[in-house]
């Protein structure tokens, strides 16, 4: 069951004396409105600010799919990352449905931010001889709703990748919608991505492999590694192959 972050506010002062009667009246009055907002509980999407999520879910400590993602790649090893259905099981859904697909066998992680902490991977274009529309890519199928929740980013996180807000809170809102088939692991605490990015797994075998792919070199000036680091395949294995 999902938990909601949200806001209850309920002030009411009712004098001793008044009578049962009275006080019903007064709080009939009060619920009306009379021209006010008293609303007892409002979620965060009566916020000023939207660029903060709606949604989030709180509290709930995530739980391992039976099947782990298994990347191989051509020069750098394997990766495991364990799924998490009940955080995010809409991505989760998406992510093993490419996979059993073979959708991201052969495509690149295309793009390595050591400042960030990022590594990033998924997009179907990188396949291509085209490197300037690497990152711009999806799957056949619509994209992902946004599935927030308070799990951290950091080394090790899986997160859904999305399109960017263009820097307004408004455009950040529309975006929260937008992950389809790309993602990233995180190897640092990256706080900027905290309840903003749907998180949907971790590494739990690789990530010193992980960590060697953010250092690959990179063709000056962008953020793309020279040469490519090709994805082989992306397999579903047992989780229990992967005991911790």
């Amino acid at each position: 069951m999902k938990e909601f972050i949200t806001r209850s506010r309920l002030h009411r002062k009712v004098g001793r004396s008044v009578s049962l009667l009275l006080l019903c009246g007064v709080l009939a009055f009060l619920l009306a409105g009379c021209g006010k907002d008293n609303t007892a509980s409002k979620d965060l999407d009566d916020e000023t600010d939207p660029s903060v999520p709606i949604n989030i879910k709180t509290g709930v400590k995530p739980q391992a799919d039976a099947d782990v993602a298994v990347i191989e790649t051509n020069d750098y090893g394997r990766i495991v990352i364990e799924l998490y259905p009940n955080i995010a099981p809409k991505m989760v859904e998406r992510f093993k449905k490419l996979i059993s697909e073979h959708f991201y066998d052969g495509t690149t992680f295309h793009r390595i931010d050591p400042q960030l902490g990022i590594i990033q991977g998924g997009d179907p274009l990188s396949k291509d001889a085209d490197p300037a529309n690497d990152g711009t890519g999806d799957s056949p199928y619509p994209n992902v709703p946004g599935e927030f929740s308070d799990l951290p980013y950091e080394r090790g996180t899986v997160g859904a990748a999305r399109k960017g807000g263009g820097g307004s809170p408004e455009g950040e809102k529309k975006a929260f919608d937008t992950a389809n088939c790309q993602f990233y692991i995180t190897l640092k605490q990256q706080p900027a991505f905290d309840k903003k990015y749907t998180v949907f797994g971790r590494v739990i075998d690789g990530i010193k492999n992980a960590e060697i792919i953010m250092g690959a070199p990179v063709k000056e000036g962008t953020e793309r590694p020279d040469p490519n680091v090709v994805v082989k395949s992306v397999t579903l294995q047992p989780r229990s192959n992967f005991p911790q």
